[in-house]
């Protein structure tokens, strides 16, 4: 039985909700109250109920590699994993639930640090920082998640997958990022592609 970190729909937002990525650049108030209510009013509860439940949001820590050149890191999901949706799809972010382990110490950062840690070795030192949140109301998955997102900058250090059976990973320039996505949008997971739509991808 899986149990996974909510915040209650009414907790999270006032009279309105977010659609899209909303930069903490651009609205750091905003942002920052988003992140203290899901500090304060956050629970776990069984994951099969929260996937049924849009009244609640699970919360999803998800971030963003860039290196000392300003290049971001590039995941496609090969075709060895379960779900054929996701089969060749491209992300720009590692990302999952929020455990009942991550309640020791601030359970935003360290979330977020677990996930970084089982997704991705950086060989080297590496700092995050808040992007911002993301929000997508647009389908039934998006209805029962909210994402927490992070920029990870790893300066000259070596990053790779570890699941190189499910996934594959490289850096590549905005330009060559904004290409991929003018040519072959579809190939983007949604929250990827809203970021790229908001953010720059500039330090």
């Amino acid at each position: 039985m899986e149990f996974v970190y909510v915040v209650k729909r009414y907790d999270l937002f006032d009279l309105s909700f977010p659609h899209g990525f909303v930069s903490a650049a651009e609205a750091p108030d905003r942002v920052r109250a988003w992140v203290d209510r899901i500090r304060e009013k956050g629970f776990f509860v069984e994951r099969r109920h929260a996937e049924r439940d849009s009244s609640m949001k699970q919360i999803i820590p998800y971030a963003v590699v860039r290196n000392a050149r300003g290049e971001v890191f590039l995941l496609r999901r090969k075709k060895a994993g379960e779900e054929k949706r996701l089969h060749d799809k491209l992300s720009i972010g590692v990302g999952g639930h929020v455990n009942p382990g991550d309640e020791t110490g601030d359970i935003v950062a360290t979330s977020c640090a677990r996930e970084i840690e089982e997704e991705l070795e950086i060989g080297g030192p590496f700092t995050t920082s808040p992007l911002g949140v993301i929000n997508d109301e647009s389908n039934d998955v998006g209805s029962v998640h909210f994402g927490l997102v992070f920029a990870v900058d790893s300066g000259d250090a070596r990053v790779a997958v570890r699941e190189t059976h499910l996934l594959s990973g490289e850096f590549v320039t905005p330009e060559a990022l904004f290409e991929e996505r003018r040519t072959a949008r579809e190939r983007f997971e949604s929250w990827s592609d809203l970021i790229i739509e908001r953010w720059p991808l500039r330090k």
